[in-house]
């Protein structure tokens, strides 16, 4: 982080300037990808097996789409970005994959219990998964082939901003029977298609951040009287920070949305201080957030019940805990190596394809299983801030490294839920939950980062000048010392 940091600071790169990474990245991609799909189909097979699939054909026919929708998008970046990290989109292929079978596994567990109480078996959404799938992967074209610059959006910034808001505050003012799931006001639903405006608005957002800070970097960063050490930002330098800061608070109290306020203002605190440089700024964020969520513990009911969940989730297991505590038996019955795929009961928790899909992945997959998602998502953020690093202009830097840190950041919240290390938030795993609003929007973040990444390895390595003909070499007439001195 330091070195991203003094690499935005400093300006260009001049130890980056030519190409870098691996020759031919596409066919390194490409061979990923294809690692990537038979890791997803092993997968699958195990799964269909142990839970008595008959034939699996309809499982080998999903398969085979997804393994074409996988080729698609490598042929995508070949054309319109042939220059970019080769790993990314190959962890992304082998997370979505995963998230399809999980996704699966629980449409058969739900079947079947339906099965035993003579009822008809829900719709499969995993073949939903499938097709929200196909228009990510569309989305992500669209975006590669729109976005020819990554320096283009820095246009729109405050356009971009404005979107955002609206998007994320247009659920709050629709009445509940329109914005309204399981107690929260994030969805937008309508005549029976349902989106979370909110997804994107966090992607809008991050262009904004990126330019503004872009704009007045010197102005954040040079500004202020010091205090105890710190340089203290002064008083309207703190507007966009005050702003966002009340944005997250409103939709945490309208909204119901933990989850969102944490994900937008943990981003944007962090892109402050890789703009800045200054712990002053991440000092004053932290305690603008803590006094806002105090205020918010105290004014209202919801927030008091995700905390008492948060620190004695057995103490109401019959109610508000039940869902938290059937997460952790499910991740302790998978132990080290997982009850297998199809062979634990994950449906036993509430909500195990969206909020809880982490426990599924516990549990069947045991902490080794865990423990290799979570490293497919510290690459993708790895490699997302090397994108950065490695790019020219303040604002890719910064862009490519909010979208990168959006997702690490995510990914912890996310954990630290499920594993009651923080409140629960309700935020969706990326890739891997069921939704289509989070896949699509967690695919334009790829294709933002693949531009970036495509965009830093273009810029031409200056070539070596000619060498000099030997008629006008420098020459330099060098006077041996005399005998007399040699043999001294």
């Amino acid at each position: 982080m330091s070195a991203f940091r003094e690499s935005f600071a400093s300006g260009p790169i001049g130890a980056v300037s030519g190409p870098i990474g691996l020759p031919k990245p596409r066919r390194t991609e490409l061979v990923l990808c294809v690692a990537a799909v038979a890791l997803v189909s092993v997968a699958g097979l195990a799964m269909s097996s142990a839970t008595g699939g008959g034939d699996g054909s309809s499982l080998q026919g999903a398969l085979a789409v997804f393994a074409g929708l996988s080729l698609l998008a490598h042929l995508a970046v070949r054309v319109l970005a042939p220059k970019a990290d080769p790993v990314i989109l190959p962890c992304v292929v082998a997370l979505n994959g995963l998230g399809l079978v999980l996704i699966d596994r629980l449409d058969r567990a739900e079947a079947a219990t339906a099965a035993a109480l003579g009822k008809a078996a829900p719709s499969s959404d995993a073949a939903h998964q499938l097709i929200w799938t196909a228009a990510g992967i569309a989305l992500f074209a669209l975006v590669l082939a729109v976005v020819r610059n990554h320096g283009q959006p820095a246009k729109y910034a405050y356009t971009c901003g404005l979107a955002g808001l609206v998007a994320l505050l247009i659920p709050a003012v629709l009445p509940s029977r329109f914005s309204e799931v399981n107690g929260g006001k994030s969805w937008i639903m309508l005549s029976g298609f349902s989106i979370q405006p909110g997804e994107f608005a966090k992607v809008l957002l991050l262009v904004f951040i990126s330019a503004f800070l872009v704009d007045n970097r010197d102005l954040f960063g040079a500004a202020g009287k010091r205090f105890l050490g710190f340089t203290v930002p002064r008083l309207r330098d703190l507007g966009p920070l005050l702003l966002v800061t009340f944005v997250s608070v409103l939709v945490l109290v309208y909204e119901k949305n933990l989850g969102f306020s944490l994900l937008v203002f943990g981003t944007v605190l962090a892109m402050v201080y890789i703009a800045t440089r200054r712990a002053s700024w991440l000092l004053i964020g932290i305690a603008m957030f803590a006094v806002g969520a105090i205020i918010a513990y105290q004014l209202f009911a919801h927030v008091r019940v995700r905390v008492h969940v948060w620190q004695d989730p057995f103490a109401t297991y019959y109610t508000n805990g039940y869902q938290i505590a059937q997460g952790l038996f499910g991740l302790g019955t998978g132990g080290l190596w997982g009850a297998g795929l199809g062979g634990g009961r994950p449906q036993e928790v509430p909500f195990a394809k969206t909020d809880f899909i982490i426990a599924t992945i516990g549990e069947e997959m045991g902490l080794f299983g865990l423990t290799a998602i979570l490293l497919l998502f510290t690459v993708i953020t790895i490699r997302g801030f090397t994108a950065a690093l490695a790019t020219r202009d303040s604002f890719g830097k910064l862009l490519a490294g909010g979208l990168a840190f959006s997702l690490g950041w995510q990914l912890f919240v996310v954990v630290g839920g499920v594993t009651k290390l923080i409140p629960l938030t309700g935020l969706t795993t990326p890739f891997m939950s069921y939704g289509g609003s989070s896949l699509l929007a967690n695919y334009i973040i790829i294709a933002l980062l693949m531009r970036v990444s495509h965009d830093a390895r273009s810029v031409a390595t200056p070539a070596a000048p000619p060498p000099a003909p030997i008629a006008e070499a420098m020459t330099e007439h060098i006077r041996h010392p005399s005998p007399t001195k040699r043999a001294r």
